[in-house]
């Protein structure tokens, strides 16, 4: 089974899909994809209901959860992204925490900040948590998850690696967490160690990699994140990104107003996202 938040003339409503991989409407049993309907949801019983529900014949994608308690963010967890940020290889995970005010949907526009000039793409497969975890072995650390989906952890280089401050900085603007289209639940991904990932800008192939290559795999990163901080139903953790990131390149390729990233990982969709310039208030 699938879920997705899908906007409808009536306003966003959550979806479902199943083995005839239509979508349905699920309003009438759920009011929304939250952290809270997320970890109560009876999986079971919706599956059981999916004929009856209505069916959604376009569906535009919203973020496929209302917004995560927390985001957190493995870094460095691809060899090759490792040797081409001249870093060394990790012997254990390293992460850092993107701002929940960064979730949005897989097409919506990825907002320059102003004065902003080195924006740049990371295609990642984001873990959905599906209860609470804490001090979780990893014999047990799938267990705790729900599902996966596709996550772009945009970046702003000069904040991340110039404003004298952790990652967190160049990683938390509004809109640099483009998440779905859908999450994936976890019987549904056949293999999760073996998903092809795929990056383009405006056409152009920039990243081409595979979770294959992976540092550490999603129980040890479920295991690890949960010996530091308890993981909540809802919760994310975007397990990095393979090579070919803009800052990567020599010399650096970086995003621009206009430019047009498109994202797509095995079995879990496709996202397409817009830079623009950002709104402020």
């Amino acid at each position: 089974m699938k879920i997705a938040r899908i906007r409808t003339a009536q306003g966003v409503r959550p979806a479902l899909q199943g083995e005839d991989r239509l979508w349905r409407n699920a309003g009438a049993i759920v009011g929304d994809w939250t952290p809270d309907t997320i970890g109560t949801a009876e999986w079971e019983a919706y599956r059981n209901q999916l004929a009856a529900l209505p069916l959604i014949v376009h569906p535009h994608f919203e973020a496929p959860i209302s917004r995560p308690g927390k985001i957190v963010c493995i870094g460095l967890n691809f060899t090759d992204h490792a040797r081409e940020a001249e870093m060394a290889v990790p012997s254990e995970p390293v992460f850092f925490l993107k701002a929940p005010t960064s979730w949005c949907g897989p097409d919506a526009d990825v907002w320059m900040p102003p004065g902003a000039g080195k924006l740049d793409w990371e295609i990642e497969l984001a873990i959905v948590i599906g209860r609470h975890a804490r001090h979780l072995p990893a014999a047990r650390a799938m267990d705790a998850v729900l599902g996966y989906t596709i996550m772009n952890d945009v970046s702003e280089r000069a904040y991340q690696l110039e404003r004298n401050g952790q990652w967190t900085k160049g990683k938390s603007y509004d809109r640099f967490a483009p998440a779905g289209p859908f999450i994936a639940m976890r019987d549904e991904v056949e293999d999760v160690s073996k998903l092809t990932m795929t990056l383009e800008v405006n056409g152009a192939a920039r990243q081409q990699g595979s979770t294959a290559n992976m540092i550490f795999d999603v129980a040890t990163l479920v295991s690890y994140v949960s010996q530091f901080m308890t993981l909540e139903p809802g919760d994310v953790i975007s397990t990095g990104t393979p090579a070919g990131v803009g800052l990567g390149h020599k010399p650096p390729l970086f995003l621009k107003v206009g430019d047009v990233m498109t994202l797509r990982i095995d079995g879990l969709g496709h996202q397409r996202q817009r830079v623009t310039l950002g709104e402020t208030r």
